[in-house]
């Protein structure tokens, strides 16, 4: 059994993280970290049967689990990640602090300093459909954000075939369940702001997950500058839905378009690719750790790509576990499906 721990158990992605890996059969859960809560059980917090006490992160046993899933705000993951590496432990960072591989562009974007960008050599960026060669040898992986997640499935055909159109812009148009902006309360996420309501948030190009997104699409040959970026909040608890429209450098028919998705992600067991004719929604990912696209052809060098995902389970905990079950050369499923 692979020994596992949690640090941040009590917000969404700690707690979904949580909800899958005490289910996974190759996991061992040895411990549950909340500073907010340490002290209670996790049945205190959500309307469970689990009795699972939560720890101050202090007196997290690192000598006894060989990895850890660090699920704490931005900003407060570094020294847990520190601790960890320097303890032998492998560590998923459901954080932003290890996605970005320039201190000084992290702190423009997070408003602090890195404490540990000698780490951001050895983190690897973990969209498993791109880089699963390097997530299976990592000690240090960066979990993607969910916005990023649901835009970069949708672009990665076309950025692997070199199809996209540099000088063009990339128009990605996403919608997020109000999960997405974390359990600690504000006002946009308040039950009488956000219920009935369609709420566009950070236009611009002032989302700090647009960085995550410019710096992947330039590694993957693209013109990141190019993106531009629209997230709204939608009244739902949990789901998420990128819309992205792209121009093509060349021409490519309606059926080569779709032939390219549906070849390229083939072979990927938690990427479906949905039917000519048929559009990705929200319902069709919702509560699962799916990607699932669809390809609408506008003419021979337009295409309109839309991107469903769980903000919750292919955009964070979902993934998160994939990435653990690659590192740890188990059944990338396993847990999942």
């Amino acid at each position: 059994m692979i020994k596992v721990g949690i640090f941040g158990a009590s917000g969404y992605t700690g707690f979904e993280s949580l909800a899958i890996l005490r289910k996974h059969p190759a996991v061992e859960l040895v411990f549950a970290t909340s500073e907010s809560a340490a002290g209670q059980k996790l049945s205190d917090l959500y309307p469970v049967a689990w009795d699972i006490p939560l720890i101050p992160l202090a007196d997290a046993p690192l000598d006894r689990v060989d990895a850890v899933f660090c699920c704490l705000p931005h900003g407060a993951s570094m020294p847990t990640v520190i601790a960890a590496r320097q303890a032998g432990v492998r560590v998923i960072d459901l954080s932003a602090d290890f996605r970005l591989t320039d201190a000084q562009l992290y702190q423009k974007w997070y408003n602090v300093p890195h404490e540990a960008p000698a780490l951001l050599s050895e983190a690897v960026y973990g969209l498993p459909e791109i880089n699963r060669a390097r997530v299976r040898e990592t000690n240090l992986l960066a979990n993607p954000g969910c916005y990023p997640t649901s835009v970069l499935l949708a672009l990665y055909p076309l950025l692997k075939a070199k199809l996209l159109d540099p000088a063009a812009p990339i128009i990605a148009d996403s919608k997020s369940g109000v999960s997405g902006a974390g359990r600690k309360p504000s006002l946009k996420t308040h039950f009488v702001e956000a219920n009935e309501n369609l709420s566009p948030y950070n236009i611009g190009q002032s989302h700090r997950h647009v960085p995550e997104m410019v710096q992947t699409i330039a590694n993957l040959g693209g013109n990141g500058e190019k993106l531009i970026f629209s997230p709204h909040l939608v009244p739902i608890s949990r789901g998420m839905l990128s819309t992205v429209y792209v121009s093509l450098a060349d021409d490519l028919s309606a059926a080569a378009a779709q032939n390219l998705y549906t070849e390229t992600y083939a072979a990927e067991p938690m990427v479906q690719v949905l039917p000519t004719g048929q559009l990705a929604t929200m319902a069709h990912t919702q509560r699962t750790h799916l990607g699932v696209l669809s390809v609408t052809w506008l003419h021979p060098r337009q295409l309109i790509v839309c991107s469903s995902i769980d903000n919750l389970g292919k955009g964070a905990a979902g993934q998160a576990v994939q990435n653990f079950n690659v590192m740890f050369g188990v059944e990338e499923t396993l847990g999942l499906l």
